[in-house]
């Protein structure tokens, strides 16, 4: 029995945007859905309940780092990320992929695995697809994804076509490894670079494999934003209009539109939490620098049009203050908007699916934030 399945809500008459419902053992996330980037088993800087209460049903942890420390073992034992972290919605774990490929200076690739250094003290380490899935199952997500090998951009096409076969090839070895099927969904990654005969290539054996949902990887990789909703605009319809598409690594408010205007129902980004931390808050009028000194004096909320808990409680100049102190609860607070802002951002475009107005919502939100397209 598959543990996740993917239902089909609405579709947009003028578009591929989709809103669906994604079941899973943790829980019902609605669709098209941004998760918060919990790398260490934790979205820095916010608890478990404040992710509840401003609607995370989903959270994305790392393979790599996790293995790293504390260990997959410790885990498990005690109860997997959901026990361990306390997190009672569903969990997504990419297989560490893209951690292993950026360590350019510290790896060696071959078709059995990777032989890499932990990037913390030096060690050596080898992950193939058989112990991913190995470390994957005993963190114990809902969704798991497959080993695969990630290419920079831009890359040559010979690179990319021996990548892809052994991605492909992974793949195989991920789903004859994975010893959790009724319990963890594992999704497969299509990549193929900037090469549409590539990405079908790709889309197409990965279907033979019938995984439960499937994910475009290799993308927002360096590569021109209209190059990437090139690819992805070619390769959203080659995946199975019945399962879930998950887009890798993107979370800006612009991706997420163009990503779920092309068909794609799961995002995820370290962004929102990221440039909170440097006092970079997301409005509904653009971005702001809250550490800049035109708010030292400012008692509007970050953002007028947002009802997020820091909004309704804090000014622009106390929590200036808090960044410019270097207070912790300085950063914890631009944390939780920035995420707030984009699960509801998500939330609107779902409604906007349902009333089939998401190319008007959509120009709505551009023309406020600031986007020229």
């Amino acid at each position: 029995m598959n543990p996740v399945r993917f239902e089909l809500l609405a579709q947009s008459s003028q578009t591929m945007a989709r809103r669906g419902r994604l079941y899973t053992p943790h829980g019902v996330i609605d669709t098209p859905v941004f998760m918060p980037v919990g790398t260490q088993a934790t979205v820095k800087t916010l608890a478990p309940w404040e992710l509840e209460e401003m609607g995370a049903g989903i959270i994305l942890s790392n393979t790599y780092h996790l293995h790293l420390r504390p260990g997959e073992n410790l885990v498990a034992e005690a109860g997997g990320l959901h026990g361990f972290m306390r997190w009672s919605g569903a969990v997504l774990t990419d297989s560490g992929g893209f951690q292993v490929f950026s360590l350019a200076d510290l790896r060696k690739i071959s078709d059995e695995g990777v032989h890499f250094r932990s990037h913390l003290d030096g060690s050596r380490l080898f992950f193939s697809p058989e112990t991913v899935m190995e470390i994957e199952n005993k963190l114990g997500a809902d969704i798991i994804m497959a080993f695969d090998e990630c290419p920079p951009y831009p890359a040559e096409r010979s690179y990319l076509e021996t990548s892809l076969r052994r991605t492909l090839d992974w793949a195989r070895r991920c789903k004859a490894a994975h010893r959790r099927p009724d319990e963890q969904a594992l999704f497969g990654i299509v990549q193929g670079g900037v090469y549409l005969d590539l990405r079908r290539q790709a889309a197409e054996s990965l279907l033979e494999l019938d995984f439960p949902g499937y994910a475009v990887g290799g993308l927002s990789v360096g590569e021109p934003k209209p190059l990437m909703y090139e690819i992805l605009e070619a390769t959203t319809p080659l995946l199975p209009p019945d399962k879930p598409r998950y887009l890798m690594g993107v979370g800006s408010p612009d991706d997420l539109f163009e990503g779920v205007e092309r068909g794609i129902d799961m995002f995820d980004c370290v962004l929102p939490t990221r440039i909170a931390r440097n006092g970079t808050v997301l409005t509904s009028k653009g971005r702001i620098v809250i550490r800049n000194a035109q708010y030292a004096q400012d008692f509007l909320p970050l953002d007028e049009n947002c009802s997020c808990r820091v909004c309704r409680t804090f000014s622009r100049a106390y929590i200036r203050h808090l960044i410019k102190a270097d207070e912790v609860l300085g950063i914890r607070l631009t944390s939780y908007h920035n995420v707030y802002f984009l699960l509801n951002t998500m939330a609107n475009i779902r409604q906007a699916i349902v009333e089939d107005r998401f190319l008007e919502y959509k120009q709505e939100f551009y023309t406020q934030y600031g986007y020229n397209e």
